[in-house]
């Protein structure tokens, strides 16, 4: 504050010199504490003694102000929903960041043994981004989470991803005679059906499918998006103390089409 009023003390001495002229503004820099310039306007007002300071918004400061704050962007809430089959995956996949908030279903049934299901606390993921953690193990558990992954959208969601790590259905694409049912087609027409929530359609997330040509299977109302654990596995392979000694067998021609390139390190 000392060198606030020494300036404003030279502010009224050369405004006395002004003697009465039309000049009533000129520009300044005023120090502050933290040994920074600031730039500031300074006024001189007709007829009073009286100096008016006006601090400018520096355009670089600004900009870098403006940069900082677009670069740190808040992290995304997420409530992640999840089946009884993946409840520790969902647990440990919540452990690894404070943006997942786990949510919970009711899996009840009724005594003929079809679905009584129940999501508790519904209006509170309005407007929010909403994961549902499937498994498709067996024939029995997909009528009861297909229910849930249809209902979820419908809820006034901001947006819904399915994540189902492995395609049931993945090596019953082909027909090789007529009167095979290809039941990958099947699960693909139901999942694309469901619901679009108010972020658009649902985006689908699955692992290694048997093959990258399953993706026109599903219709433009569902996105697929297909990750792959090969990354993973090759890394683990590659830690291992006898890493120089190992080779990948396929099962069959389609695997090695489908992966080898990814593994094309090793021999085969």
């Amino acid at each position: 504050m000392a060198a606030i009023s020494a300036q404003l003390a030279s502010f009224k001495s050369f405004s006395s010199l002004l003697n009465g002229k039309k000049c009533s503004r000129f520009r300044c820099q005023i120090k502050s504490f933290e040994n920074q310039h600031s730039n500031w306007s300074v006024e001189f007002l007709s007829g009073k003694e009286s100096v008016h300071l006006i601090r400018n918004s520096s355009p670089s400061i600004s900009m870098a102000a403006s940069a900082a704050g677009s670069s740190v962007k808040p992290a995304k809430k997420v409530c992640l929903f999840y089946c009884s089959e993946t409840e520790v995956l969902a647990k440990r996949i919540a452990a690894e960041s404070d943006a997942i908030e786990l949510r919970s279903i009711n899996w009840r049934t009724f005594e003929d043994g079809f679905p009584n299901l129940f999501i508790p606390n519904a209006h509170g993921i309005r407007g929010q981004n909403v994961a549902f953690l499937a498994s498709f193990s067996s024939p029995a558990v997909i009528f009861e989470q297909l229910s849930v992954i249809y209902a979820l959208p419908k809820l006034f969601v901001s947006s819904f991803t399915l994540v189902l790590p492995f395609f049931p259905t993945g090596t019953s694409e082909r027909m090789e005679d007529e009167g095979d049912v290809a039941t990958a087609f099947t699960l693909a027409r139901i999942l694309s059906h469901i619901p679009t929530s108010r972020g658009g359609p649902t985006s689908l997330v699955t692992f290694d499918i048997h093959a990258l040509q399953e993706r026109f299977y599903f219709g433009d109302t569902i996105l697929p998006c297909f990750e792959s654990g090969i990354p993973l596995l090759k890394n683990r392979l590659q830690k291992l103390p006898d890493s120089d000694k190992i080779s990948i067998a396929f099962p069959d021609d389609g695997a090695w089409k489908r992966f080898h390139k990814q593994l094309q390190h090793f021999p085969t």
